[in-house]
């Protein structure tokens, strides 16, 4: 059981490495200062971003939950 919620744990984590990454740099940022900031003008819905915003939320509540559920099973023993 434990073994299965390290695992969930890693794929939430660099699920949610991949997610922050993809979200459109609001500017002033490092993602201006390697370029971004150029790219970031062009196109983008906004129906995309908020779904991005929306999945995002919802793998952090996942991973959130998955680390306190962990260390509850890891406190017991």
């Amino acid at each position: 059981m434990v073994l299965g919620f390290e695992i969930a744990l890693i794929v939430l984590s660099a699920l949610m490495i991949l997610l922050v990454l993809l979200h459109k740099g609001k500017g002033g940022g490092l993602s201006d200062m390697f370029g971004g900031g150029a790219m970031s003008t062009g196109g983008g819905s906004a129906v995309a971003e908020r779904n991005l915003d929306r999945i995002t939320i919802v793998v952090g509540l996942a991973w959130f939950a998955c680390i306190i559920v962990l260390g509850l099973l890891l406190k017991g023993n």
